[in-house]
């Protein structure tokens, strides 16, 4: 069967590392990538994987050749995705946003993957979050959490225009993912930018209290069960120790390794976010046929 066409707007870091996986996928064919320099080297190298390029963003797209793409992912920033996702609306394209604008539902695959198959506009949270709510997500399967707390570190190498761009609302969005998709009562995020050389991987660390005395070994083979989850479509994420349970306090330490796809290893971050986006659109491909 046909595959869905994709489209994807940011020809930056994301929107490159995409590409590269959706080159591989059974279920979705890159058709077209938009940007505003054509001269970038995301924009050179789209056409050189023959992606067909508009470097005058998605109002030129929208005028000369909205039925090259089917669903698009906005990998531009928060700010930007208002105005696309108005485009996309008119047009009536499916639209998966990787910047943290927020404007449809919260979706993380390991967690609520088909609760908004339907939507037109589905939102990937960040990479923090998609790292991070889903240990939250289990816990609180186990026992109520109360307090959800993360902190996200990553090299300051794999943060580009946009990442810097949205620090704001990358607190604001994943502290509230942590609240409707984690199920915390309340919820925190911290993002660290680490300048150190050689780069470091992703790390996050996840810190919840939960109302009552934890189940530490219900806890912990919920944990490993979730890890397991992510790791079919990210496999270089895993826990770097032991999570600590004391009390009503629950510690999880999580790296992401990425493939390396476009980027270094060390930018799991963007792995994250670009290989569930990748996850949810093929979903959504299966689902319309």
């Amino acid at each position: 069967m046909a595959k869905l066409k994709a489209g994807i707007i940011g020809s930056g870091n994301i929107g490159s590392d995409l590409m590269m996986k959706l080159l591989r996928s059974e279920m979705l064919e890159p058709t077209v990538m938009i940007g505003i320099d054509d001269q970038s080297e995301g924009m050179k190298r789209a056409r050189e994987k023959g992606l067909r390029t508009f470097s005058r963003g998605i109002d030129q797209w929208a005028q000369e050749a909205p039925e090259t793409a089917d669903i698009l992912f906005d990998a531009t920033s928060a700010n930007a995705h208002l105005h696309n996702d108005q485009v996309a609306k008119e047009l009536g394209k499916i639209m998966l946003d990787l910047t943290p604008a927020a404007i449809g539902p919260f979706v993380i695959p390991p967690v609520n993957l088909t609760e908004h198959i339907n939507e037109r506009n589905v939102n990937m949270v960040t990479c923090g979050g998609q790292a991070t709510v889903p240990i939250v997500a289990v816990i609180n399967r186990v026992q109520q959490v109360e307090y959800g707390e993360i902190i996200a570190t990553i090299s300051s190498k794999s943060a580009g225009p946009g990442t810097r761009a949205n620090i704001d609302e990358f607190t604001e969005t994943t502290s509230k993912a942590i609240e409707t998709i984690g199920g915390a009562e309340k919820g925190r995020a911290i993002i660290i930018l680490n300048p150190a050389d050689p780069p470091i991987l992703m790390r996050d660390t996840v810190r919840v209290l939960v109302k009552e005395e934890a189940k530490q070994k219900e806890i912990l083979t919920a944990i490993q069960e979730m890890v397991r989850s992510v790791q079919e479509y990210v496999p270089g994420y895993h826990l770097r120790t032991e999570p600590i349970i004391e009390g009503h306090e629950i510690t999880v330490f999580i790296e992401v390794e990425g493939a390396g796809d476009f980027l270094p290893n060390y930018a799991g971050n963007l792995d994250i976010m670009t290989s569930a986006a990748t996850r949810v659109a093929e979903e959504i491909a299966r689902n319309s046929r």
